[in-house]
């Protein structure tokens, strides 16, 4: 008989509520509780989505037998110490990224989930994602050859402005983002960066005066080739999505289903250049933006014996190296990652 997992939800702002919608009704999971530090929160939370309870404190869940699985979609500063109760506890968990907002906090962080016997998923949810599963494939066949460049843009023009400032009052868009795509750089080609540099930009009032809300980050790497990743969050940054992959033999582009101008339909489009013969080719890809449940599932698959996806090593490292993006441009330099930095 399959199991069933009772399962808290901590955190029922923006995301957590992303989370509660994809897996209240998987015949795999039991609510248990939803948790936020505003009881009207919690409250909602639990009755839209069938919930047993709700709480202001996630502690008493901890003691409790019929909870398997904590996710923790809270903002990131909180993470460490809740992960820390939460695997005392003996309670396997699945955490939104990023996993800390500093180094000290991300190194505890890693060495809570590698010592512990419990299992730890951080939510780097395009590993979860059909398009970017294909994407991977065709990168490792060889498709489009030797990578020598990667443009990633991920702007959004804040209509949210109290949503968007909590954000940044928690860290800059480059560590609360890059994380995913500096992963996905080193998922899609097996090639490490090597260095890093950067620059930022505080655009409007909704950033505190000592940091920024828009910044790019560039990196070399190992093979020579380049990338960089772009997010910039503003009341008048316009909101554009760009992720394109360029190698010696061609190039890969992937649109969003709701960025198309047509074929919505047909899912996602990997649009691919061949350079030998001139041509374009597009490959559908119906797919889930967010598998929120494919990273609960893949938590459950852990807890059964199966590997991660990404490891808590790959989580850790895109973490340590983004961290070392941001310090690049506050510092205007260009700083070499080393494995020191990694660990």
């Amino acid at each position: 008989m399959k199991k069933i997992y009772g399962i808290v939800v901590i955190g029922c702002g923006h995301i957590g509520l992303e989370h509660l919608e994809a897996v209240y009704f998987q015949d795999d999971i039991k609510l248990i509780g939803t948790v936020d530090l505003k009881e009207e929160n919690a409250r909602f939370a639990a009755k839209k989505f069938g919930a047993q309870s709700f709480s202001t404190d996630y502690k008493e869940y901890l003691r409790r037998d019929d909870v398997d699985i904590v996710l923790i979609a809270t903002y990131a500063k909180t993470h460490l110490q809740i992960l820390k109760d939460c695997l005392q506890a003996g309670k396997h968990v699945l955490c939104e990224k990023p996993i800390a907002t500093n180094l000290a906090d991300g190194k505890a962080f890693f060495e809570a989930a590698k010592s512990s016997k419990c299992k730890v998923l951080v939510a780097h949810v395009l590993r979860h994602n059909a398009t970017y599963q294909k994407v991977a494939e065709l990168i490792q066949g060889g498709l489009i050859g030797e990578i020598r460049l990667i443009r990633m843009v991920q702007n959004h023009h804040v209509m949210d402005k109290n949503r968007y400032a909590a954000l940044l009052r928690d860290c800059p868009p480059i560590i609360d983002c890059a994380v995913h795509y500096v992963d996905v750089i080193r998922w899609f080609t097996g090639l490490e960066i090597r260095s890093v540099g950067g620059v930022g930009a505080r655009i409007g009032d909704i950033a505190p005066e000592n940091s920024y809300n828009y910044g790019m980050m560039t990196m070399k790497l190992s093979n020579g080739g380049v990338a960089y990743y772009e997010a910039g969050w503003s009341e008048t940054t316009a909101s554009q999505n760009l992720k394109e992959f360029i190698g010696d033999k061609g190039r890969l582009r992937i649109t969003l289903q709701s960025n198309r101008m047509s074929d919505q339909e047909e899912g996602d489009s990997i649009e691919w250049y061949d350079n030998e013969s001139k041509s374009y080719r597009v490959i559908n890809s119906p797919s889930i933006y967010k598998n929120m449940y494919g990273q609960l599932e893949c938590l459950i698959q852990m807890i059964e014996g199966k590997s991660g996806s990404p490891t808590i090593e790959d989580a850790y490292k895109a973490f340590c190296i983004t961290i070392l993006g941001d310090r690049a441009i506050r510092e205007h330099k260009v700083l070499p990652v080393t494995e020191e930095d990694l660990y």
